[in-house]
């Protein structure tokens, strides 16, 4: 059984003290590729270190978070497009909208997030989108870029089953995490409304932890909570959930 992990900071410092055995236990449970989305490029260089140490498991995004759009975003975003046209990537991530923790740059966090998904056209790459009480803005952009060239993976996602259907609708993969084994998560409620073949797994590592290890640090091996969930959900085995979802990773990856 062959788990993919579509969304983990394993190079995060929250792993430094343990980040070979953490990727041993994930290893161990089946947990064989691991994609790693970007923050902003102070992480850069521990990107390329992880995957260094793990060439044959690690697969790194390029992208700048929304909630590190700051004031020298152009700045940031033009490493991106540096570093996309120096070497290869597997997606451009993660990008999006955050409207939680702070509004004030929301419209730079809208031009960061549509130049960031013109990148990933010009380079045929999938988008992996962060969103965060930000629904019908990021949807606003969506709509400006939709079409062939627009493709990707919606991390995260608690949204609704329309929602769900909207996202599905731009050539999005829903991205299942931690959140699917939550009493409050809602997700579980409708998800087994939506085809398998639109869902990938994921953990967020070191983030969103599921149950029942919520509130700790969250791990890739913990993805094995996500798909016992998932498997539950649409009453189906878990080879079966690790197999479909894992050639869902594939199809929008490329590898």
């Amino acid at each position: 059984m062959i788990i993919t992990d579509t969304h983990t900071h394993l190079y995060s410092e929250a792993f430094d003290e343990d980040r070979d055995e953490m990727m041993r236990r994930a290893m161990q449970n089946g947990v064989k590729r691991f994609f790693v989305p970007a923050i902003d490029s102070e992480y850069t260089e521990r990107m390329f270190q992880l995957e260094k140490d793990y060439p044959n498991e690690v697969f790194l995004m390029s992208g700048l978070h929304p909630t590190h759009v700051k004031e020298n975003y152009k700045e940031e975003i033009a490493h991106v497009a540096s570093l996309l046209a120096e070497r290869k990537f597997y997606a451009v991530g993660e990008i999006g909208i955050d409207l939680y923790w702070d509004k004030t740059f929301l419209a730079a966090q809208q031009e960061a997030f549509q130049y960031q998904i013109q990148l990933a056209k010009k380079y045929k790459l999938p988008i992996v989108i962060h969103c965060r009480d930000a629904f019908d803005e990021v949807f606003e952009v969506l709509e400006k870029e939709k079409g062939d060239g627009l493709f990707g993976i919606f991390h995260c996602f608690t949204g609704t089953k329309t929602q769900a259907e909207k996202a599905i609708g731009y050539n999005m993969k829903l991205g299942i995490g931690g959140v699917v084994t939550f009493k409050n998560g809602k997700i579980d409620k409708f998800l087994n409304e939506i085809p398998l073949q639109h869902i990938v797994l994921e953990t967020d590592a070191p983030y969103l932890a599921p149950t029942p290890f919520r509130g700790k640090r969250n791990e890739s091996s913990y993805v094995m909570n996500v798909l016992e969930k998932v498997a539950s959900i649409y009453e189906i085995s878990t080879e079966e959930v690790a197999k479909i979802t894992t050639e869902n990773s594939k199809e929008i990856f490329g590898v």
